[in-house]
């Protein structure tokens, strides 16, 4: 997974490409940039066929170390991701571009956008 991605593919082309039966986004407006623990709009399996769903940008951290979502999970043997690794906890995210962390800012990126707000 990344930390960073973005999503400004309207919701009919989503729909179309998925063959999403239900949508339960409202009105989805082009997200610039996604970051861990906002919201933003995935496509999972249910009883009807595709759905299409706002959900929170990570996973839940392990209960030992609290804090926010995790977004790169290196160790998939772990007994706390075991549960999640699970077909029917899997969704598509779909995005547009991707970003990863990297030491050096740049100045022209350098300007954030937290869950929408400006």
């Amino acid at each position: 997974m990344c930390n960073l991605y973005s999503i400004t593919t309207n919701q009919a082309a989503i729909a179309a490409l998925f063959r999403v039966v239900n949508r339960y986004v409202g009105n989805l407006a082009p997200m610039p940039g996604v970051f861990p623990d906002c919201p933003a709009p995935v496509v999972r399996n249910s009883d009807a066929g595709s759905e299409m769903v706002l959900m929170r940008w990570g996973m839940p951290p392990p209960p030992r170390t609290g804090g926010p979502p995790v977004t790169n999970i290196r160790n998939t043997s772990s007994p706390h991701w075991r549960g999640w690794l699970k077909p029917e906890n899997r969704c598509l995210v779909p995005a547009n571009s991707f970003a990863e962390y990297a030491p050096e800012p740049n100045p022209e990126t350098k300007k954030k956008t937290w869950c929408g707000s400006r």
